[in-house]
């Protein structure tokens, strides 16, 4: 979904005016931009403690108070808490836009996960979240967006097998993995497995199944995709199968996590995230549902996908040696650049592919974070990585907030803080991008995921380098 260019309008400039040209900012007062109590779609004890234990730690006033907005945004004001034959179950917008996608809710609700103990109520909001993403899965495995009842969609004339329960039927690998990561995840922290039921297995295996079909070792497989629309970014060629691939074992992915269609379909950070999340699902089935059949099924296809990722996607750069391709096909050709959205190739040690110390994964990250990678822009405002979705010149906080995630340097981690400090156009939230050179110029005011992941930054600065926020920034 594309979201045009904002900047401030002529009511949020009354709204914050104010604030803005009285420098009031500066003087260290705020307004409440957070939504009242009483507004609140879930409230939790566990995450209120925690912002009012933070807020008391972070010397930095306006960092102090962007915690306070942006950590609690996916309970405040996208979940929905139902209870669904006899089970939780959790609907979660992605912010401006209403309606789930499987990578987002995934990732809006993470932070939360070790609050869970504190929690019961937090706790059965994301087993609702789990319980959902089976209900989508098992709908469709190869959308990335659903609906929350059958309203259908704006994208209804897609030229796919378009169903009235989808928002948009976008092949992304990624979303699939995220599912398999909250489940892994959730239940790593509570030890709960009353939620891994008959439906459960049954979308694990379909999963399984969709990843095997996009192996396309045997024909294209039966997903296609074409849109009518003049953003070349929003559709596929060659019939909606997207650029040929030779068979090597890695997955193809139509669409990118920024839900941009690929160049070439073997999408490297996505296949990484892929051989994670199936090791992960080898571990459940065998310590859950002791199927040591699907267990062994899932443990092959990692090493199948890894062995053909070290391959195939490994390249030697004229500048910075060996490093991860962005995309590849088989047949030797190849993508250099990175996209902010995660999974990316800046994110592989926060998604469990690689440490932040292996050395191929340092030298990608030098390439990603330089003027070499296209989709890097340096500005007046800010650096950093930005992608096709946006467009030129257009900085994403998600990019700065996994430099800074992904990093042990407390100079880097600092100045990571300080972009995001001074990028948020006195708006109190993180958005989707903005311009290097000018951060009123935005896009999306309300993008959940972004928020929560700058939650989840803070709280890890907080337990490895408290030092940092001690200090004025």
């Amino acid at each position: 979904m594309r979201v045009n260019l904002t900047s401030y309008t002529r009511k949020t400039m009354l709204a914050l005016g104010a604030v803005l040209l009285s420098g009031s900012l500066m003087a260290q007062t705020f307004p409440t931009v957070r939504v009242a109590k009483e507004q609140r779609n879930f409230s939790s004890p566990a995450i209120e403690r925690t912002i009012e234990q933070m807020q008391s730690k972070i010397a930095d006033k306006e960092v102090a108070w962007l915690f306070g907005n942006c950590f609690p945004n996916t309970l405040d004001r996208t979940v929905n808490f139902t209870e669904k034959n006899g089970k939780p179950n959790t609907f979660v917008i992605t912010g401006d836009i209403h309606a789930m996608w499987l990578r987002d809710c995934t990732a809006q609700v993470w932070p939360y996960l070790p609050f869970m103990k504190e929690d019961k109520n937090l706790q059965t909001l994301i087993a609702g979240v789990i319980n959902r993403q089976v209900e989508c899965v098992l709908i469709d495995p190869y959308a990335n967006a659903f609906n929350m009842n059958k309203e259908g969609s704006y994208w209804q004339r897609d030229l796919t097998d378009m169903k009235p329960e989808l928002h948009e039927r976008k092949w992304e690998i990624d979303g699939l993995c995220y599912v398999i990561r909250l489940s892994y995840h959730y239940w790593k922290m509570t030890g709960d497995v009353s939620h891994f039921d008959a439906d459960w297995q049954k979308a694990m295996k379909l999963i399984v199944k969709t990843f095997k079909e996009q192996q396309r070792k045997e024909g294209k497989g039966p997903y296609k995709f074409q849109r009518e629309t003049p953003v070349a970014t929003d559709t596929q060629f060659g019939g909606g199968y997207g650029n040929p691939v030779k068979p090597t074992g890695m997955i193809c992915s139509m669409f990118r996590p920024s839900d941009d269609a690929t160049i070439y379909p073997y999408l490297v950070p996505s296949n990484c995230f892929a051989v994670v999340s199936l090791r992960q699902l080898a571990e459940m089935a065998t310590a859950i549902t002791k199927d040591a059949a699907f267990a062994q099924e899932c443990k092959a296809m990692a090493n199948e996908v890894d062995a053909a990722i070290k391959k195939y996607a490994i390249v030697n750069h004229p500048k910075y040696g060996k490093i991860y391709a962005f995309e590849v096909d088989g047949y030797g050709n190849y993508l250099m650049m990175d996209d902010a959205n995660i999974p990316s190739l800046l994110s592989l040690p926060y998604l469990g592919y690689v440490s932040a110390k292996d050395p191929i994964y340092q030298n990608t990250r030098r390439f990603v974070w330089s003027n070499d990678n296209p989709y890097f822009f340096k500005g007046k405002a800010a650096e950093g990585i930005g992608g096709p979705h946006v467009g030129e010149n257009m900085i994403w906080p998600m990019a700065i907030i996994m430099k800074g995630i992904t990093s042990n340097d407390p100079k880097e981690i600092e100045s990571c803080l300080r972009m995001l400090k001074r990028t948020h156009a006195a708006t109190g939230f993180m958005h989707e991008s903005f311009h290097k050179d000018d951060p009123a110029k935005f896009t999306r005011s309300w993008f959940a995921w972004v928020n929560t992941l700058f939650g989840e930054f803070l709280i890890k600065v907080e337990r490895e380098h408290p030092e940092i926020l001690k200090k004025q920034l």
